[in-house]
């Protein structure tokens, strides 16, 4: 019998009465392991949970384009499976079949702003937009010396554009400006961030990993968040929250798990999420996602309300 630690707050009770309907996933930490994979056991159960019907979101703060390798990952042979991409902290929701459902972008101005405050951090800037192919991401420069970024940024080379000043790019709206940088630098971005006179204009998505000493900043529109786009979809989609169950292991998926009727945070998930006394499954090497997804959604658990 598979068991999941951790119990509902005070918040949360059983009601009995409704099964899961979308199961929401974040990517990295979550559903790959620590090698960048899909594990058969997780790739098994969200086959089986889209077979019953149950609709899968990879909710992520990666751009679309770099997380469809991981939703091809979930693919049987011959048989593409259907999945809603919330991608860009939920700056843009998107089917794997390249339909955009919605979309929330950041001003120019508010853009323009940003990146006069946070010039402090420039090495780690970049501005992201809705575009096909080319100048998605776009760079002041492409340094080979960078060990923090240049081997993703190498990844993704047909995506990028340099412009130098980087404002020089900004001839149309974007989808967010990205801050990243080790930690102690990137805490001091989020301070200047929260404390600037017109923070009330974006909204920020924090993901930090600690061990590795990396961590990022995504600038969006104050609309949006993994918990805020994924609310909207849920009602696009006629959903109750309480069908609803949310995976996650680090700070940008707290909205996300607050929202989610099951919230399930994984063994390696920041501290943070481990106060809240949401259930708790196994590590992302220890096939915490299919556990979770047999646990709450193929044997049709309770939710939590």
């Amino acid at each position: 019998m598979l068991l999941l630690s951790g119990h509902a707050t005070a918040n949360f009770r059983y009601n009995g009465t409704m099964a899961v309907r979308l199961i929401a996933l974040d990517i990295d930490g979550t559903l790959l392991d620590s090698r960048w994979q899909v594990s058969d056991a997780n790739r098994t159960a969200i086959a089986e949970a889209a077979r019953r019907g149950i609709e899968v979101a990879l909710v992520t703060g990666r751009r679309y384009d770099f997380a469809m390798p991981v939703a091809r990952q979930l693919h049987a042979p011959l048989t593409p499976l259907p999945l809603t991409m919330i991608v860009n902290n939920g700056a843009l929701i998107r089917s794997n079949d390249g339909r955009t459902h919605l979309r929330h972008l950041l001003t120019q101005r508010v853009a323009e702003q940003l990146l006069h405050l946070t010039k402090p951090w420039r090495e780690g800037a970049a501005v992201i937009f809705d575009r096909p192919l080319e100048n998605q991401l776009m760079l002041e420069r492409l340094d080979p010396d960078d060990s923090l970024r240049y081997a993703y940024y190498s990844r993704n080379k047909e995506f990028i554009g340099l412009a130098n000043p980087l404002e020089t790019c900004l001839t149309e709206d974007p989808i967010q400006v990205m801050l990243s940088g080790k930690v102690a630098p990137m805490r001091e971005a989020e301070r200047a961030l929260r404390g600037a006179p017109f923070a009330e204009k974006y909204a920020l998505a924090v993901t930090m990993y600690e061990t590795r000493d990396f961590a990022m900043i995504d600038v969006l529109n104050p609309v949006c968040s993994k918990g805020a786009s994924l609310a909207e979809w849920v009602t696009l989609r006629g959903f109750a929250r309480e069908e609803v169950m949310a995976i996650g292991d680090n700070h940008n998926d707290l909205e996300m798990l607050t929202f989610a009727g099951i919230p399930v945070v994984m063994g390696n998930s920041v501290p943070e999420l481990k106060t809240y006394g949401w259930h708790e499954t196994g590590t992302n090497d220890e096939n915490g996602v299919a556990r979770a997804i047999e646990q709450f959604a193929l044997r049709e658990a309770t939710s939590c309300t």
